[in-house]
C-alpha cells in the first residue's frame, strides 16, 4: 500500500478556506483534514473534536513538551497544534491528509515533510476579505480591522506555498483545489506504488 499525501493549506482568516476544504472532502473519497487541539474558546455551532479539539492551556503545554504535537503555533493569542501521532498514522494507512494551517506552521511541516504538498488560499481583493469578516457578526468593528491587518501580514507570505488559489468564485477555487489533489495522485512515484505489478507486467521483456 502506498502511503498518503500531506496536503498543507493556509490562509488568512476569512479567506474560505474552511468551506473549501468542506466542500472537497464531499467530493474527494480517500482524504481527511487533520483536527487541530487548540486552546481557543469554541464558537458558537463549533463541537468539540469535529471542529477542534479544544483544551485548556496546561494540557496544550503538557502534550507540547511532550513531543506530542508535529507543529504548534499561537494565533491571536491561542496555542493550535497538530498531533503527530494521528498524522503519521493516517498517512501509512494510505489516506490522504489535509492540514489547515497558518503559514508559521507551514513552514515547520515542509522541514519534517518534504513530500508535503502546500496551498496557500487568499481572497480577491482587501474589500472581499473584510466584507466575509463582517458578514461573519461575530466581531466589532475594531476587531475586523486587527484581523485584516493580521491577514495582510499573513498573506505576505504566500509565495512560499506549491500552489496558489485566489477564492473569488467559490466553485472556481473549489475546482482548482481538487485539481491539485488529483494532480498529486497522478504524479509517477506514486503511480509506480500503486500500480508496481502491473508496470511490471507491461514493461517487461
Amino acid at each position: 500500500m502506498s502511503s498518503g499525501t500531506l496536503f498543507v493549506i493556509s490562509a488568512p482568516s476569512g479567506a474560505g478556506k474552511t468551506s473549501l476544504v468542506a466542500a472537497l472532502l464531499q467530493q474527494l473519497g480517500n482524504i481527511t483534514v487533520s483536527v487541530s487541539h487548540t486552546t481557543r474558546v469554541p464558537r458558537p455551532g463549533e463541537v468539540d473534536g469535529v471542529d477542534y479539539h479544544f483544551t485548556d492551556s496546561v494540557t496544550f503545554n503538557d502534550s507540547r513538551r511532550a513531543g506530542e504535537f508535529l507543529e504548534w503555533a499561537e494565533v491571536h493569542g491561542n496555542f493550535y497544534g497538530t498531533s503527530k501521532r494521528w498524522v503519521d498514522d493516517t498517512l501509512a494507512g494510505g489516506c490522504d491528509v489535509i492540514l489547515e494551517i497558518d503559514y508559521q506552521g507551514a513552514e515547520q511541516i515542509r522541514q519534517l515533510y518534504p513530500a508535503a504538498v502546500s496551498i496557500f488560499i487568499l481572497p480577491p481583493s482587501l474589500a472581499a476579505l473584510r466584507q466575509r469578516l463582517d458578514q461573519r457578526g461575530q466581531d466589532s468593528v475594531q476587531v475586523i480591522e486587527a484581523r485584516v491587518a493580521a491577514a495582510q501580514d499573513e498573506m505576505r507570505h504566500y509565495g512560499a506555498a506549491d500552489y496558489l488559489v485566489i477564492n473569488d468564485q467559490f466553485e472556481q477555487a473549489l475546482a482548482e483545489l481538487g485539481a491539485i489533489v488529483c494532480a498529486q495522485r497522478l504524479a509517477l512515484p506514486l503511480q509506480q506504488q500503486r500500480h508496481s505489478a502491473l508496470l511490471q507486467e507491461l514493461t517487461e521483456l
